[in-house]
């Protein structure tokens, strides 16, 4: 590919927005759990982050249904941390109030990463990246595993006393927590076939291929970063078309310029995929469906006029 076809290497991933079923159940989850502070929050819809960054926006959907496990959409949102102590401060919070919704942790070589499960089934990951200048590389492609990481020696090691003070529902020391920097750092997707996905994401879109897993997974990113967006086929090989349902609602990718939107749109015109732009968001779904937008950092999608609503059937 030449320079003309990748995405500018400061690309950021955006907001994650999740349709759910029950909206104050959710909130509480990120907010005192994962410890996200409340930016907006209205009678269908809450939109939460760290450090003035929106990372979620939740909206309220109790008329859809849960998609079998098999289908395709979301395997999870990532939310980076900037220091190992502000990682393990969420981490102990969550594992104090939702005990039961941790599901793993893993050194990836890259970072260090914490799984767990919201109280609707949406997969999350806690995470902090290990110095560029400590990843390894064949080539092109950066080193990625999944090593044990022990939780409770990582906690031992990097839980500050606000981080376990703020746990425990102190005021101040949440505040303090929450004064840290958080964002979403990638997007986890389950596809149904990794040829497919490159060839959308990488080929047309303008990522870059950073390490692959045979037909099993793929990892891509913009500017050299492990990864910006996951994609597998664990669950999912062979899926389809999504239909409406609870959870992935839209995946956001921010460039710089509009110029680079306006290059996106070139692009994705050109592989024949249907895009819809209204001046600041550009629109348009992946091979499954999965509502995907770019737009200028800064500027928020949800500002935006939203498409017309997938027919059911």
């Amino acid at each position: 590919m030449s320079a003309q076809d990748l995405l500018d290497p400061r690309t950021s991933m955006g907001r994650v927005t999740l349709l759910v079923e029950h909206l104050d159940r959710m909130t509480a989850y990120y907010e005192l759990g994962v410890g996200l502070e409340v930016f907006e929050q209205g009678t269908a819809h809450t939109v939460l982050g760290r450090g003035g960054v929106a990372s979620l926006r939740l909206e309220h959907a109790p008329h859809l249904k849960h998609a079998p496990r098999s289908s395709a959409g979301l395997f999870h949102t990532a939310v980076l941390f900037a220091t190992r102590a502000e990682l393990a401060a969420a981490v102990y919070s969550v594992a104090t109030r939702f005990p039961q919704s941790f599901t793993g942790s893993s050194d990836h070589l890259v970072s260090n990463a914490f799984y767990f499960d919201d109280p609707e089934g949406n997969g999350v990951e806690l995470y902090w990246d290990l110095p560029r200048d400590e990843w390894r590389w064949n080539g092109s492609q950066v080193e990625m595993g999944t090593l044990a990481l022990d939780p409770n020696a990582f906690l031992r090691t990097h839980l500050s006393d606000d981080g376990a003070d703020a746990a425990s529902g102190d005021d101040r020391a949440l505040r303090a927590i929450r004064g840290g920097q958080a964002q979403v750092g990638h997007v986890h997707l389950k596809v149904g076939d990794i040829t497919t996905a490159e060839a959308f994401y990488v080929d047309a879109l303008g990522f870059e291929r950073m390490t692959r897993f045979g037909d099993q997974a793929s990892f891509i990113a913009a500017g050299g970063y492990h990864h910006h967006i996951g994609m597998n086929t664990w669950q999912s090989r062979g899926a389809g078309d999504r239909t409406p349902a609870l959870g992935l609602g839209q995946v956001s990718i921010l460039v710089p310029t509009t110029e680079d939107v306006l290059a996106v749109d070139e692009r994705m015109r050109a592989h024949g995929v249907q895009t819809r732009h209204d001046g600041d968001t550009l629109r348009f779904d992946d091979p499954w469906r999965n509502l995907v937008t770019v737009a200028v950092q800064g500027v928020d999608p949800a500002d935006s006029p939203k498409p017309q609503p997938i027919p059911v059937g």
